[in-house]
């Protein structure tokens, strides 16, 4: 049989449509914010979108909508819950308080299911926040309901795509003693220069430029002052310390701070990964995401692509503030689609072998 997976805060759908590519079925996506539910289903048929809070939802009513038995083998359950809490992002964490503990709702879909295999995909936070973070309880979970997992903070630039992206990976089965993480290897070929320019399908655009195609090579504009900070910036890599002496120009937060935040108002380099695409990818101020050579901050489009998302990915939703949230806290399917080949080959392994783990029904 194909596995097949249920994905828990999906989004825009990073997770589910790398699987896919993968050739893990994917039953459904599950996410409280109706924003993600036209770009997900879009893309990902025929998995269905529920837009359900998973806090609210019973795994027996679940498990009846979408058909689903426990105790399958070839099930997956993934839980990429929202991370603002457990990140290092200067955030409102009253905000995202309540999706720090999210793991805990996701452990009663575990516990019911007794799936065959659990992925969690989330910020290095969560590992390393142990007093503040209910990982521990989580693995002490998993131990007892006789799974083995791995799991380790990895960079996902080894993991098939273009940024330097820190990000807490656990992968845990009930079908054998022991599990490990996908093998990642460095590729000097996932960097800016190979996925963005001209030759990459990108035309020339300048700040504001507003693409109204599904392809949205869509820039943010410039305020005037900011625009003169892009201009006074070196190409590939600059940063706003070749302008910390203009008064004009120089920021006050940072006046007298030149070793704080140094990748504010910066470019990226053509030949280095990006860095973490985060929800704000498209603004210059927020981080080194001035494009190489170009006067603007990258597109929308852009930052689609280096998160490895394809060019025939759309997104749907009525401002580009809500499609760059979409993009930036999505799972790059790169990193998706290593993962679901991993646990293809792993149980193809088992499909003859006995399954030492496999208690039957509960």
């Amino acid at each position: 049989m194909v596995l097949k997976a249920i994905d828990f805060f999906c989004g825009a759908g990073g997770m589910s449509y790398g699987l896919a590519c993968s050739g893990v079925k994917i039953i459904a996506g599950i996410d409280c914010d109706p924003a993600c539910k036209e770009t997900y289903e879009h893309n990902n048929k025929p998995s269905r979108f529920l837009e359900r809070d998973v806090a609210m939802l019973n795994p027996t009513e679940l498990a009846a909508e979408l058909g689903v038995k426990q105790n399958d083998n070839d099930l997956i359950l993934v839980g990429c819950s929202p991370c603002q809490f457990w990140s290092k992002i200067n955030t409102d964490k009253t905000k995202s308080k309540k999706g720090a503990f999210l793991l805990r709702e996701f452990e009663r879909f575990v516990e019911w299911f007794n799936p065959g295999f659990v992925v969690i995909e989330n910020v290095p936070g969560l590992l390393t926040k142990k007093e503040q973070t209910i990982l521990p309880q989580f693995k002490k979970f998993l131990e007892l309901r006789h799974y083995s997992y791995a799991h380790d903070v990895v960079n996902a630039n080894f993991y098939g795509f273009p940024q330097n992206r820190k990000r807490y990976l656990l992968i845990a089965t009930r079908l054998f003693e022991r599990i490990e993480l996908p093998k990642g290897c460095q590729d000097k070929r996932l960097v800016v220069r190979n996925f963005l320019g001209v030759k990459n399908g990108f035309r020339r655009i300048k700040a504001g430029h507003k693409d109204r195609t599904p392809f949205l090579h869509s820039a943010a504009r410039l305020f005037a002052e900011n625009a003169r900070r892009m201009r006074n910036t070196p190409q590939n890599g600059g940063t706003r310390l070749s302008w910390k002496d203009d008064p004009d120009l120089q920021v006050a937060a940072y006046v007298g701070r030149d070793k704080i935040f140094r990748d504010v108002y910066a470019r990226m380099f053509w030949d280095k990964p990006a860095p973490t695409i985060t929800i704000r990818f498209n603004s210059f101020s927020n981080g080194r995401f001035g494009h190489p050579t170009e006067n603007r901050a990258i597109s929308l489009r852009e930052g689609a692509t280096l998160q490895t998302f394809p060019k025939k990915y759309v997104f749907k939703a009525s401002n580009e503030l809500t499609i760059a949230r979409q993009i930036g806290n999505a799972v790059p399917p790169a990193m998706a689609e290593r993962i679901g080949h991993h646990l293809i080959y792993k149980r193809s392994v088992l499909k003859s072998a006995p399954t030492p783990f496999d208690f039957g029904t509960m």
